[in-house]
């Protein structure tokens, strides 16, 4: 697997993951994304993703499966961390990290920001 994330302009890409599933990915991706906020003691962060099943099990919407309680506690592990963060669902056109790894991940130009 491979996972970007995309913090304040700068893109982070993490590869050779493991094998897994999309679910898989699209949980990692969330989780490094809080923990690189948290890091950065960001205020009030949007922590943005295209995969709806994911941020409606990270808001506690719908009943996370077995497979992903791991990342749901590890997430809820980190969230007091953030301060008022939100989560939202956005297109994946919309997905800063998802086009960083299109164009290529680390090689992509950083969204809106230094390398």
């Amino acid at each position: 697997m491979t996972l970007a994330v995309v913090v304040a302009g700068r893109v982070h890409v993490e590869r050779d993951l493991g094998p897994g599933t999309s679910m898989a990915a699209e949980w990692l991706a969330l989780l490094r994304a809080a923990e690189i906020a948290a890091d950065l003691r960001l205020d009030a962060p949007v922590l943005l993703g295209d995969a709806a099943a994911v941020i409606a099990q990270a808001r506690g919407a719908v009943r996370c499966p077995a497979a992903h309680l791991g990342h749901l506690a590890a997430f809820r592990g980190i969230a007091p961390g953030l301060g008022r963060y939100r989560l939202r669902w956005v297109k994946r056109a919309q997905n800063l990290a998802g086009i960083a790894l299109a164009r290529g991940g680390a090689n992509a130009a950083p969204c809106g920001g230094e390398r």
